[in-house]
């Protein structure tokens, strides 16, 4: 399964990033190791919105605080940057995406991002999830040599 987290992101050339007790929405309180996650660099915080894929190298529950009833449950994560997103996609391109009956993947990403302004870990379906990966270079086949580029005069 994929996940996406929107969170605050300071660099996101990093190779690697670590993020503490995050909220969980929509099925983010089963991200695992091994999983692919989208980040999303959080507006709130002074992002851009998409900004990398990476895979989940570790994945741990935050314990709930004992006495509080409603809790929303909470992970952290260890992420391992594959690729940087190709072009934009944050809440001004998802915006328009708002009929949520429509079963669109960008109105997916709108709903379970941004109908609510909180950083959060939510999982994705594979229609957003090959949504999403349309942001990034394609993959080659093992066997498909580099094309070298030629420059014309």
């Amino acid at each position: 399964m994929a996940f996406a987290i929107k969170a605050p992101i300071d660099d996101p050339q990093a190779p690697a990033f670590v993020f503490s007790a995050q909220k969980t929405m929509y099925g983010g309180k089963h991200v695992a190791a091994g999983d692919d996650i989208f980040l999303f660099a959080s507006e709130n915080e002074g992002g851009q919105g998409l900004v990398a894929r990476g895979v989940v190298t570790s994945a741990a529950a935050v314990a709930r605080i004992p006495g509080i009833a409603r809790q929303t449950p909470r992970v952290s994560l260890a992420v391992a940057r594959i690729e940087l997103a190709l072009r934009p996609l944050g809440r001004r391109e998802l915006k328009r995406f708002d009929d949520w009956s429509d079963r669109a993947p960008a109105t997916e990403l709108n709903f379970k991002l941004y109908r609510q302004a909180t950083n959060k870990v939510v999982g994705l379906s594979e229609p957003a999830a090959a949504f999403l990966a349309g942001f990034f270079r394609p993959a080659r086949a093992a066997d498909e040599r580099p094309v070298t580029p030629r420059y014309c005069r």
